[in-house]
């Protein structure tokens, strides 16, 4: 949770809509690991990093256990909008509705 938070703070805890998928998971990329405050190397370079969430109620594992499987009900999956408040609660995330270009 930290280093994604740190994710986020290098991308000004702005995410785009197009960030989130339409079944609960939302991702994201920084340009360079050092922006995240890890030492730099000179022999690794500079790579970028990327981030991704999977968010799941309690008893979503009831459709991936070996035993006893079962669906996961419609009203239990996590949505798009689902996704997009939890981060805008949990990290004070803005939601932006489509990139901003930069010449």
């Amino acid at each position: 949770m930290q280093l994604s938070e740190s994710g986020l703070k290098v991308k000004e805890y702005e995410l785009l809509r197009r960030n989130f998928s339409d079944t609960g998971c939302f991702g994201f990329g920084v340009q360079g690991h050092n922006d995240l405050g890890i030492k730099y190397d000179l022999s690794t370079g500079i790579y970028g990093m990327d981030f991704f969430a999977v968010l799941e109620r309690p008893g979503y594992s009831v459709g991936r256990r070996h035993r006893c499987k079962s669906r996961v009900g419609i009203q239990h999956r996590v949505t798009k909008e689902d996704t997009m408040k939890w981060s805008q609660v949990k990290y004070e995330a803005v939601i932006l509705n489509k990139s901003s270009s930069v010449a």
